[in-house]
């Protein structure tokens, strides 16, 4: 199997939303704001090639589905579907994936599946040959979201997912599409039933740790983002994540990290978690 960071379209947000109750003077040590307090941050897919044959996307960022007054509420950098780009790039077009895992569908994970915008025309997928996996929990969420986090999500898309015919809902440790070649866990700090995604390959593994861990300062145990509905649970769900994770030597892959795209992980002689041999892009890396 080969490895590849596929940039998607690019975002700036608040800082203070994406680090919750950490105050800015720290913050802003770790990530530069600019001029109106933003942030920049990816939205980073992972690019799993000859995965027994197949093409695995995992995610596809925020895409350019917005039409032109919310992408720029919402910070979206580029106009053009950069993940589209970014997967000629890789030497593939979305037509040659033929599953794509999504954690969650808050739209700066799920946005990428659908077409950038048109005026006047409906929200419609891309990828035409993948089977698409989402968590049972999540989607259940997803088709009736709680006034807090409702704006968090694209209306229509559940109902294209299920009208693909070619939507897997898992609610275990594998799917039927990938088998043991990827390995589920579920978390419900950020949103319920958050799916996390262990690729497992001969050489070792890598999570994609979505927004459990959406970047580098947040492996710190004690920082959260603002969007996370059970900042508490989320902390006891990252420390069990890391000890797991740092036992076996299984590697981080960041979504919204503008710097880096994979590290390991390691702990001081305090006990606080942080990152090493980060990587800012793999062109693939074998697994």
């Amino acid at each position: 199997m080969q490895l590849w960071s596929i940039n998607g379209n690019s975002q700036k947000l608040d800082g203070g939303a994406m680090f919750g109750n950490v105050p800015r003077a720290l913050w802003s040590r770790w990530v530069e704001p600019d001029e109106l307090h933003r942030i920049p941050l990816a939205c980073r897919c992972l690019l799993v090639k000859d995965m027994d044959g197949r093409n695995v996307l995992f995610e596809t960022g925020i895409g350019t589905f917005f039409e032109p007054k919310l992408r720029d509420r919402f910070g979206v950098i580029e106009s053009e579907h950069v993940l589209l780009d970014s997967l000629a790039a890789a030497g593939l077009s979305h037509e040659d994936i033929d599953v794509v895992v999504l954690s969650h569908l808050h739209f700066d994970h799920a946005g990428g599946l659908l077409e950038a915008w048109r005026e006047g025309a409906e929200p419609t997928l891309l990828f035409p040959n993948a089977t698409f996996i989402v968590g049972q929990d999540h989607f259940r969420r997803a088709r009736q979201p709680h006034p807090r986090d409702r704006a968090s999500f694209i209306p229509q898309l559940p109902a294209l997912l299920e009208a693909s015919g070619r939507l897997e809902i898992v609610s275990g440790e594998y799917s039927i599409a990938l088998g043991e070649r990827v390995h589920f866990s579920y978390s419900d700090g950020h949103t319920p039933g958050l799916m996390l995604a262990e690729i497992r390959g001969e050489q070792g593994a890598m999570v994609f740790c979505a927004d459990l861990i959406p970047g580098r300062p947040w492996v710190h145990l004690p920082v959260t983002m603002g969007y996370d509905r059970w900042p508490e649970k989320l902390i006891d769900e990252k420390h069990e994540f890391l000890e797991d994770k740092l036992e076996r030597g299984v590697q981080l892959f960041f979504t919204h990290d503008h710097g880096c795209s994979a590290a390991g992980v390691r702990r001081d002689e305090r006990g606080r978690f942080s990152t090493t041999n980060e990587r800012s892009q793999l062109r693939g890396e074998a697994l």
